[in-house]
């Protein structure tokens, strides 16, 4: 298998499925330097005319410190197989243990930054916007609890310059 590039208008899958239930990991940094995260909090659509990504990382996560310090960060979607790996990225710190060792993961750099070979899909962002999210201006009084016993999430809005199937 090798990944193809793709327009991203010619992606078809339900985002609430692919984000919400089948989850990502989030990669910022080189092969060299680099850490995962599982997610499933996102957005995909259009903003300010580009095809935008917008992803949420707490504060507290190792990839938080290389999000801040690089410009791109790559969203990989990975077949049901590979639940275990993203089970393990999202429970274990990058700063304990080499996650792609850990879980037979292979890196690859991609357009400057880092992805997974066993991906179906990646994405590649380039960050237009980050900052902190801000409760108090949270209208429902539910979504604080989410910080009660966690940091709080920094929001990046990425613009999606490439897309790959791995085809």
């Amino acid at each position: 298998m090798a990944f193809v590039r793709t327009e991203v208008e010619q992606l078809t899958f339900n985002p609430f499925t692919k984000i919400g239930k089948e989850w990502f990991l989030l990669t910022s940094g080189t092969p060299d330097c680099y850490n995962t995260m599982t997610a499933s909090w996102g957005q995909m659509g259009v903003l300010w005319g580009k095809n935008v990504l917008t992803a949420y990382v707490r504060t507290s996560r190792k990839t938080f410190e290389l999000i801040e310090r690089n410009d791109l960060f790559t969203v990989s979607f990975l077949p049901e197989q590979e639940r275990p790996a993203l089970q393990f990225c999202g429970s274990h710190s990058g700063r304990d243990c080499d996650k792609a060792k850990e879980t037979g993961l292979v890196l690859v750099g991609l357009d400057g930054s880092t992805a997974f070979a066993q991906a179906s899909l990646v994405l590649v962002c380039r960050k237009l916007y980050a900052g902190p999210l801000d409760m108090t201006q949270a209208v429902d009084s539910g979504i604080p609890a989410f910080y009660e016993k966690d940091a709080m999430h920094h929001m990046y809005i990425a613009e999606i310059l490439a897309a790959y199937e791995n085809k």
